[in-house]
């Protein structure tokens, strides 16, 4: 076992000999081995005992706490890697301006591509004109993102191709038991918003871990701005893998029926009655109820473990713009379709 996820609320985790158990209201619901643990992942609202403290510390398992809806909260940090000439190189290399504006371009470059790519194909696939004419517009954007002089534009670019994409996200949803208006987060107000964000997160997380047994700070990127508590270069880097991983993993829950609009839970904000009860959902918060949670994280670990083993490759992928950091005759490419 390498990866744990606990979700369920008001449980608390001990450790018990050889094994980890899972209680809630004194019964021991899940008792999982403890040998072999990486990495433990809480949602919501999930205790640790003493001696699993303990034993987490002892062992270095990287532990991550998330909201109940998904969003990173904090990590249990044991200390830093001991690669300083790797962040040094990074400090130096993210704050040359020609360097910096360089990797930007690469990045979301490597994002147009995967859109384009993606929605191309689904284009042919489902015999949509939009998805085919949207993944036109993306391949323009990437052919003049080479003329940006400056950060600022580079980002233009890169919400320009975001909003093309999800202006037709809709149409990759074969299952009208779902809609999708626009993107959305913080909180995500419908199903489908609540899903991406979910997989985001998850996504964001596995490429923090490569960034940090790589030797690199998580906190320093360039696409994203600096900004405290936000692992800027690990949401630079995991920009190739929204639509190549996440967004094909949540449309396939969706298009073979795995998931329904009665697995989520709305929070009301106490707004006005809405005749039209897509627009009363869109008002809400929502989140995914227990039960679908073990089907999405059961879902991903399947997909991240299997015989692509995405993981592997987010892991090389972050080897390969280290080494672009210390070797002058290298240039990160990001993984595209």
């Amino acid at each position: 076992m390498e990866t744990l996820y606990v979700v369920e609320q008001g449980a608390y985790i001990r450790k018990n000999g050889e094994s980890l158990d899972i209680v809630k209201k004194g019964q021991v619901l899940e008792s999982v081995p403890a040998k072999g643990l990486e990495k433990l992942v809480l949602t919501g609202y999930i205790s640790l005992s003493g001696s699993m403290m303990d034993f987490l510390i002892k062992n270095r398992v990287e532990t991550v706490f998330l909201t109940p809806t998904g969003r990173f909260r904090a990590r249990l940090m044991i200390d830093e890697h001991k690669h300083v000439a790797l962040r040094k190189a990074q400090y130096l290399k993210l704050e040359d301006p020609v360097f910096k504006l360089a990797v930007m371009k690469v990045i979301i470059a490597g994002k147009l591509d995967n859109m384009a790519m993606f929605l191309a194909r689904r284009g042919r696939d489902y015999k949509e004109a939009r998805l085919g004419s949207a993944a036109a517009g993306l391949k323009a954007l990437k052919s003049s993102l080479e003329k940006a002089e400056t950060p600022d534009e580079a980002r233009g670019f890169e919400g320009a191709g975001s909003r093309i994409y999800f202006s037709v996200f809709k149409l990759l949803i074969r299952n009208d038991r779902f809609f999708f208006n626009n993107r959305n987060r913080r909180p995500p107000k419908d199903p489908v918003n609540a899903l991406l964000s979910f997989v985001y997160t998850l996504l964001t997380n596995e490429v923090i871990s490569a960034i940090k047994t790589c030797g690199l700070d998580p906190y320093m990127g360039t696409l994203h701005e600096i900004a405290y508590g936000r692992p800027s270069l690990a949401c630079d880097l995991v920009e190739e893998y929204r639509c190549l991983i996440g967004d094909r993993f949540v449309l396939n829950l969706l298009n073979r029926k795995m998931i329904r609009p009665e697995d989520f839970l709305f929070r009301d904000k106490k707004i006005e009655a809405y005749a039209d009860e897509k627009e009363l959902a869109a008002q809400r918060a929502v989140e995914m109820k227990p039960h679908i949670y073990r089907t999405f994280i059961s879902s991903y670990e399947e997909m991240m473990r299997g015989t692509s083993s995405f993981r592997r490759t987010i892991q090389t992928q972050v080897r390969g713009f280290a080494d672009a950091l210390l070797d002058p005759e290298k240039v990160y490419r990001p993984m595209t379709f």
